[in-house]
């Protein structure tokens, strides 16, 4: 069965379809063969070297038409859909490098050469089929209209179709063949270097770094200031009539917290759209204090301790605390309700402590597993190489971090 599997690998004709192409991007430059290059030699060139001439033009036009970036992008579409894409990920276009441009050139190269031989091929053989299975009724094999080749009538000349099924047999596994042997010169004109693949998988990883950047600090901004607009918008409809100066207060407070996701989410799309941004905010431990408040105003009370020197501490590890500490005032809001909840932070010289800890609450259980909060804030304190630990401690709810920050002054 595998001698006959090239008769139906769908390969194989996938395979001969790109030759064909190749023979098809090839008539432009016979035609320059042709026509132009006769026309621009003097008359004294003899004509073996005229055919050099000429060749060596074609092929000298072939390699500049090759770094058409068009020519390169339909070449690399060519290479990874009918030749079983044997090299994925490769750049073909503009911006490949000049490396990717030369080895792209050469794979043109052969990819015309070949394709107008097995182009020829193809179209000769299955013509020369046809007059075969007419030879034993008319007696001749009509390849040339002058010098027909004359054969015995009848079961005397039977064997010519057969020789020239075989023939086309031959054909397809000659395509087949020959395709192989394209996809792996393929591989190694156009496959990616070790170098090349790092490189790759270096800014593949960039990018899901940066983009649970983001999501973390959508999640955090964004989800702290969606819990406070829930708690108050509650409490304001409760009190809309019985305290009017309340829910004024509620109500200024879903301002402010609106206000201020709407600043952090302009600035995470202006990062997605790759813009810079018109409001770029950079909260870190000195607005603490308004975080606090906020809280406080979605009717949770809050004891804020600060110790040490927090403006000291270096601000890419101000902003991550300052995320930190917002997303523990939203689970204490969103899991425990309007509970006392404590914050300590101590900068000391070397060290940056954070220690938030309110009562478990209703719903507290629930949190065992830890969700995204969670996640975000040990991905955070993991990047800045320091301790996260959070769960249950006597009935209450704690999280407590730990940063070295004396070595990123």
């Amino acid at each position: 069965m595998r001698l006959f599997g090239p008769l139906v690998d769908r390969a194989t004709y996938r395979r001969w379809v790109y030759f064909i192409l190749g023979g098809a991007l090839s008539v432009p430059y016979l035609l320059f063969a042709a026509i132009v290059v006769p026309s621009l030699l003097p008359l004294v060139v003899t004509m073996e070297r005229g055919v050099v001439i000429g060749l060596i033009t074609v092929v000298l036009v072939m390699i500049a038409s090759s770094f058409i970036p068009a020519v390169r992008v339909l070449e690399g579409a060519a290479v990874r859909e009918l030749l079983d894409d044997p090299v994925p990920g490769v750049t073909f276009g503009p911006a490949g490098s000049w490396p990717v441009r030369l080895r792209s050139s050469a794979m043109f190269l052969l990819h015309v050469g070949s394709g107008c031989a097995v182009s020829l091929v193809s179209l000769l053989v299955p013509v020369a089929f046809g007059f075969a299975v007419a030879a034993p009724f008319t007696g001749r094999i009509a390849l040339s209209a002058e010098n027909p080749i004359v054969v015995p009538k009848g079961w005397a000349s039977a064997w010519i179709p057969v020789v020239f099924l075989l023939g086309l047999v031959a054909l397809a596994y000659g395509v087949w063949l020959a395709g192989a042997v394209l996809t792996r010169v393929a591989r190694s004109l156009l496959g990616v270097s070790a170098a090349e693949r790092i490189a790759q998988l270096e800014k593949r990883t960039e990018q899901l770094a940066e983009r649970n950047r983001l999501a973390r600090e959508l999640h955090d901004s964004v989800g702290h200031a969606l819990s406070v607009v829930t708690i108050q918008a509650g409490a304001a409809r409760r009190t809309l009539r019985s305290d009017p100066d309340f829910t004024e207060q509620a109500l200024t407070a879903i301002e402010d917290s609106a206000r201020a996701a709407l600043d952090d989410l302009d600035h995470v799309l202006g990062l997605l759209r790759e813009e810079a941004s018109a409001r770029t905010p950079q909260s870190g431990l000195g607005e603490l204090s308004a975080l606090v408040e906020a809280t406080r105003l979605a009717g949770a009370e809050v004891a804020a301790e600060m110790r040490g020197e927090p403006s000291a501490v270096p601000p890419v590890v101000s902003r991550e605390a300052y995320r930190i500490l917002q997303e523990c005032l939203t689970n204490a809001l969103r899991h425990a309700g309007k509970v006392p909840v404590t914050v300590l932070v101590d900068a000391g010289p070397e060290l940056l402590r954070l220690r938030v800890s309110n009562p478990l609450g209703a719903a507290a259980p629930s949190r065992e597993g830890g969700g995204r909060g969670l996640r975000g804030m040990a991905e955070r304190v993991d990047v800045l190489g320091g301790t996260i630990t959070a769960g249950r401690a006597d009935e209450r709810w704690e999280v407590e971090v730990a940063v070295p920050w004396g070595k990123r002054r």
